[in-house]
C-alpha cells in the first residue's frame, strides 16, 4: 500500500527578522574574515586521522600483529571508535554538501559512511531530507521512528513496557548500526519509495541494488577477509566484530539523541492545514540542543556536532566553524528573544536524555 508523504510547511513570515539578520550576520563573518564556508586544510586531517584510527587496527587485526585476546578485542573497540569519528566527521559534512567546495569530493567522502555498513542515499533521506527539515515533527522526522519498544515523542502511542525505557534503551542504542548493516537500509529504501521520496521505479531499483552490493562489500573486507586470514579464532573476531559496532551505535547514537530528545525540546505538531506554526529557524533553535560547548577536544573528536544548533541552521557550512558561529547564534538569539538550548558537558546531556527517556515513559 502507498502512503503519501505529508507535506508540511513553516509559517516563515513569523520571527522572520530573526533568521534574516542572524544569516547576514553569519555571511558577514566569512566575508569579513576572508574564509571559506566548506572545509579546509582542518578537515582534510581531521580526515586522515580518523581514517588512520579505522583502518590501522583493521590491517593489525589482518595481519595478526596482535594475538593477546583483550588487546585484540581492544584493536575492534579502536575500530568501533574510528568508525564514529568518519561518521561525524566526513560523511555527515560531506552528505550536507559542506566538506568541499567540489561536489566530487563531496560525493567520495560522503560514500564514507558504506565503509561503516551504511548506505549513502538512505542517510540523505533520512537525514537531510526528514530530520533536518521537520525536526522533532511526529510523522516527518525520521529519527523519531524508533523501534516500537522506544518512544521518543509525546504524540505517540505509550505502551506499558515505555516505563522502562530509561533502563533498557542505551543496550538498544548500541545496537542501531549493526541493524542498518543488516536490513534498515531496505527496509527505509521501501519507506521512502511508499512516501513517495523514491518517486521512479528505475531509481528505487538502483538503490536496492547499491544498498546490497554496499553490503556485499562491507561484509567481505570486515569479517570475511579477518575470519580468512587472521590467525585468531572465529570466535574472537566475532566478538570483536559485535564490539566494534556496539561503540559505534551507541557513541552515534547517544550523540544525536541528546540534540533532540531532552526536556528542553519541543515537538511541535502542525494545524490542520499542515502548517508548524513557527518560523523554520526558530522551529530548530525549540528542537534542538547543544552540549559541552568549552571542550575543544570532544568537538574536534565529535565533528563539531556538539554545536547541534548551529548545524542544523546553517548544514551547508563545515563544522569546523561551528565554535565560531555559535557565539553569532546565541547572541543574536538573545537579541531576539528567543532561548538558546545548551548542556555544559556531554555526560550532563545525557543524563537529560535519560530524564527524558522516563518522562515520555510515563506521562
Amino acid at each position: 500500500m502507498k502512503i503519501t508523504q505529508k507535506r508540511y510547511k513553516f509559517a516563515n513570515q513569523l520571527n522572520a527578522d530573526f533568521f534574516n539578520t542572524l544569516r547576514q550576520r553569519v555571511n558577514d563573518h566569512f566575508t569579513d574574515n576572508n574564509i571559506p564556508k566548506h572545509g579546509d586544510h582542518k578537515i582534510v586531517i581531521k580526515t586522515i586521522v580518523m581514517f588512520l584510527l579505522y583502518f590501522v587496527p583493521y590491517i593489525a587485526i589482518v595481519a595478526g600483529w596482535v594475538t593477546n585476546p583483550f588487546l585484540f578485542v581492544g584493536l575492534w573497540l579502536i575500530m568501533g571508535l574510528g568508525g564514529a569519528g568518519i561518521g561525524v566527521n566526513v560523511m555527515h559534512d560531506a552528505n550536507h554538501g559542506a566538506w568541499s567546495k567540489s561536489k566530487w569530493w563531496n560525493n567520495v567522502m560522503g560514500k564514507s559512511v558504506n565503509l561503516i555498513g551504511g548506505n549513502a542515499r538512505t542517510w540523505q533521506l533520512q537525514h537531510n531530507v526528514l530530520h533536518h527539515a521537520y525536526t522533532n515533527v511526529e510523522g516527518m522526522d525520521h529519527d523519531l521512528d524508533g523501534p516500537v519498544f522506544l518512544r521518543f515523542s509525546p504524540t505517540q502511542e505509550k505502551k506499558g513496557y515505555h516505563r522502562f525505557q530509561h533502563i533498557y534503551a542505551w543496550f538498544f542504542y548500541g545496537l542501531q548500526t549493526f541493524a542498518r548493516t543488516l536490513a534498515t537500509d531496505f527496509t527505509n529504501a521501501k519507506l521512502f519509495r511508499d512516501r513517495g521520496l523514491i518517486r521512479k521505479p528505475k531509481e528505487y531499483r538502483d538503490i536496492l541494488l547499491n544498498i546490497a552490493y554496499g553490503k556485499i562489500f562491507y561484509f567481505i573486507y570486515i569479517l570475511a577477509v579477518p575470519l580468512i586470514f587472521s590467525p585468531a579464532p572465529w570466535w574472537l573476531i566475532i566478538v570483536g566484530f559485535a564490539t566494534m559496532h556496539y561503540v559505534l551505535g551507541l557513541m552515534l547514537a547517544l550523540i544525536f539523541q541528546s540534540a533532540h530528545v531532552m526536556p528542553e525540546c519541543q515537538f511541535p505538531v502542525a494545524n490542520t492545514e499542515g502548517t508548524i506554526e513557527n518560523n523554520w529557524a526558530v522551529h530548530q533553535m525549540q528542537t534542538t540542543t547543544n552540549f559541552s560547548p568549552n571542550s575543544r577536544v570532544f568537538s574536534w573528536f565529535v565533528g563539531g556536532l556538539n554545536f547541534q544548533i548551529e548545524h542544523h541552521l546553517f548544514s551547508n557550512i563545515c563544522h569546523t566553524h561551528y565554535r565560531e558561529l555559535s557565539k553569532i547564534v546565541s547572541e543574536t538569539a538573545q537579541e531576539f528573544g528567543i532561548k538558546y538550548n545548551q548542556q555544559k558537558s556531554f555526560a550532563r546531556a545525557i543524563w537529560e536524555h535519560g530524564k527524558m527517556l522516563k518522562s515520555l515513559g510515563r506521562a
